[in-house]
């Protein structure tokens, strides 16, 4: 046994101390070895870009292909692309090859997905990682992305990118908006080696505090829609971060609720909540009672780790790229918040 897990259950199976659980350091409830990191890019690395999701043409890929080209890396577009099957790039086993084929060539060391939408968890349990285990790589992408992430950080141990896709990248990126420039400007550094440290905003709801942890998360309805399979991955002493686009409070609430009915917020290090875009209510008269930050700070108030709002993450246009199972160091102030990697 762990000792990690012996101190889990000892202190857990003493009655007076289960209420104090969440104030113990976040490093005792860690149930997984570290992941592992792919080698980092360098000028002349071929960079894969398939479509495991929504579909995309191949005019659409040119500003994204000429924006890694000029960063010095090769790119090699997908058979899927250009390919559709309803909202998908293609049927699912075309998808499933492509991917597979990507993951097992040794000649390229990051796969950039095409975008997102729908797709990914209707073939990820086809997937073999036997190749990617000797040769890891770095996968990027979110939203469904969300879907590979938490399965390489569950089943694989590796880390990978959150991050804008090639849906994402205009065409004149320097008259882009700031926020957009900055976001992708940002993958560049990340893929070659560099940790970046990333700021939000004051807000009212955040909940200071200083603690260190694993990073896992991304899509709050892909992993809603985890919750209980092979690829939910352990939460237990890491931070937690979220974002979503378009749903309603209601449906906000009801799965923030099964999040904390299966215990994902139990034994937290902390938790980050980036862009969350809401659906209003057909009729106004029906809105639901509570806002976004009153709907997550009732489920972990009890948990007593720092909440940080406002990130700049997820369906928005300052979408900072994220590395998922690195260690990471999360200050909450009431002035803000910073995340920074952590070497270990």
């Amino acid at each position: 046994m762990l000792r990690s897990d012996f101190l889990l259950r000892f202190f857990t199976g003493i009655p007076f101390l289960k209420k104090a659980e969440a104030l113990l350091p976040s490093t005792i409830f860690s149930e997984t070895g570290s992941c592992v990191q792919p080698p980092f890019l360098q000028k002349g690395d071929q960079i894969g870009i398939p479509s495991p999701a929504g579909y995309m043409f191949p005019e659409e890929l040119v500003p994204a292909m000429r924006l890694m080209e000029s960063w010095g890396f090769r790119t090699v577009p997908g058979k899927g692309i250009g390919q559709q099957w309803g909202n998908m790039g293609g049927q699912d086993l075309m998808r499933k090859n492509d991917f597979q084929e990507m993951l097992d060539n040794p000649e390229i060391k990051a796969i950039l997905c095409a975008r997102g939408g729908y797709g990914l968890i209707r073939f990820i349990d086809k997937l073999d990682f036997s190749a990617f285990r000797r040769h890891p790589k770095w996968i990027i992408g979110f939203s469904d992305i969300t879907v590979l992430h938490a399965h390489l950080n569950k089943q694989v141990r590796a880390a990978a990118i959150h991050a804008k896709m090639c849906n994402s990248i205009p065409a004149a990126l320097a008259d882009a908006d700031p926020d957009v420039r900055k976001s992708i400007l940002a993958l560049r550094p990340l893929l070659t080696g560099e940790r970046i440290p990333y700021d939000g905003p004051m807000h009212p709801a955040n909940v200071p505090g200083k603690v260190r942890g694993e990073l896992v998360g991304g899509n709050l309805s892909v992993l809603y829609g985890m919750i209980g399979s092979v690829s939910m991955p352990s939460t237990r002493g890491k931070i937690l971060f979220l974002e979503d686009a378009g749903e309603y409070l209601y449906h906000y609430d009801r799965m923030c609720w099964s999040l904390e009915r299966a215990g994902i917020f139990k034994g937290l290090a902390g938790l980050i909540l980036g862009g969350f875009r809401v659906k209003p209510s057909e009729d106004p008269k029906e809105e639901f009672p509570l806002s976004l930050p009153d709907i997550m700070l009732e489920k972990v108030k009890k948990y007593h780790f720092p909440v940080a709002f406002d990130f700049p993450i997820g369906h928005q246009k300052y979408n900072m790229p994220l590395k998922c199972g690195a260690v990471h160091e999360l200050v909450v102030t009431q002035n803000g918040s910073r995340l920074q990697e952590i070497l270990l």
